[in-house]
């Protein structure tokens, strides 16, 4: 009889490596929201692969980042608590930029432990095959066709340790609902507002009716300044309503139900910025065990455009 398998897999690299794209590839699902631009991840974000004898818990990560606000440094403290206790970490970076830095040298962090890294190249689509060859002992995938998944999986397996699986088989995510309904707004909001906005928008869910018909979920999304507060509205209402509908369609087809999602905004003052904002919104101040080293001209940050 073939052991039962189990381990946890952090997907890890700097912003818009394709993180999120593969989680939800692998998942079989849309958990993880995904954006064109950088830094759409803003809280790990948990996505179970299960087989008859294997068992992944694969986390994705917000991007790794030189921090310039708190919300960023409490973005990078999440990512490097799961780094510190995953089995095994999948080091993203995008084909056609390849090659990949170390990475321990992303973002300045020195956290080396004993720990398979195995790089994989992502968007493996977007390089030709003449040009393009994968290094030695590393992967290439592609999670808009799945090409090259099945490889990576297979070697996986025997970096997990033998033992039991942690969550039912069944189960495809550990967050609740309430966490994907605030997601899926603010992935609603980098669909359909201009390009600095979204990140001074956040999404936070002040009342959840789970078990009526059809499910009644209150967000609100908070901007930063008054002016925001009207764009993200629109004319008429029509931007809200854009928004909205993007989530409730993205919701009803992950819980199955109807769901009615009513959406509002109101101005919180530089909430990126504010400790008591940030851990109300689920971003808590965690002991900073991993050390950064100082930045230098040649180290590549991604800012959002309104830091």
């Amino acid at each position: 009889m073939v052991p039962t398998r189990a381990g946890h897999i952090a997907l890890a690299g700097a912003p818009n490596a394709g993180k999120s794209s593969l989680l939800n590839r692998l998942v079989g699902a849309h958990l993880a929201i995904v954006s064109p631009k950088a830094q759409t991840t803003r809280a790990p974000i948990v996505g179970l692969v299960t087989t008859a004898d294997t068992q992944l818990v694969l986390h994705d990560l917000p991007g790794l980042l030189d921090p310039r606000y708190p919300l960023h440094s409490r973005m990078l403290e999440a990512a490097c608590e799961v780094l510190r206790r995953v089995d095994v970490i999948l080091h993203l970076h995008p084909a056609p930029d390849a090659p990949a830095p170390g990475f321990w040298s992303l973002a300045g962090l020195e956290l080396p432990r004993e720990v398979p890294v195995l790089t994989v190249y992502t968007k493996s689509d977007l390089v030709s095959g003449e040009r393009w060859v994968t290094p030695p002992g590393t992967f290439a995938v592609s999670s808009a066709t799945g090409e090259g998944v099945a490889p990576l999986l297979e070697a996986l397996r025997p970096l997990l340790r033998i033992g039991p699986f942690e969550y039912d088989p069944e189960e495809i995510g550990t967050q609740p609902v309430r966490f994907f309904a605030a997601e899926y707004v603010r992935e609603g909001a980098f669909q359909v507002l201009e390009q600095e906005l979204p990140y001074a928008l956040a999404a936070e869910v002040e009342e959840f009716r789970e078990h009526t018909r059809p499910m009644y979920i209150r967000v609100t999304l908070l901007v930063e300044r008054e002016s925001q507060k009207g764009m993200v509205v629109g004319r008429g209402g029509r931007t809200l309503k854009a928004i909205g509908q993007h989530a409730r369609e993205r919701l009803e087809a992950l819980v199955g139900a109807p769901v009615f999602l009513d959406c509002w905004v109101k101005v919180s003052p530089n909430w990126r910025r504010n400790p008591a904002a940030l851990d109300r919104l689920g971003f808590p101040e965690r002991a900073p065990n991993a050390k950064r080293r100082a930045s230098g001209p040649d180290r590549r940050t991604v800012l959002d455009p309104d830091s």
